[in-house]
């Protein structure tokens, strides 16, 4: 019986370490952004790093910051700083990718494009 429990308790350790391992993103790690703005008063440019761990996009600066990527690497993410809010998806694949944002900055509209790669 001793045998069996100590077994048992090796098993779901082992689980429990797969599961973890399981939720692990491809595309987990530093990546650069950088936002263009195409149409709208807002800045012409925005350059920053983002962390994504288990698919979970974060920034250490930004509270108001969400994103995610899926397994497929689809994105979706937006970020509200002051009187600016900014809303995007896209794609990432292998070390880079590329998508669409719009937003505002006080009473302007803008919108543009991204592009992300990895560090």
């Amino acid at each position: 019986m001793k045998k069996l429990l100590t077994c048992a308790a090796a098993a779901s350790c082992l689980l429990a370490s797969f599961s973890v391992a399981q939720a692990r993103s491809a595309y987990d790690g530093s990546w650069d952004l950088r936002f263009v703005t195409q149409r709208g008063a807002c800045d012409s440019t925005y350059n920053f790093s983002v962390n994504v761990n288990n698919g979970v996009v974060t920034h250490p600066n930004l509270v108001r910051f969400r994103g995610y990527v899926a397994r497929s690497g689809a994105v979706r993410a937006s970020v509200t700083v002051q009187d600016k809010y900014a809303s995007g998806s896209g794609r990432v694949s292998g070390s880079s990718g590329r998508g669409t944002w719009s937003g505002y900055s006080g009473g302007s509209r803008c919108s543009g494009y991204w592009t992300a790669e990895r560090n």
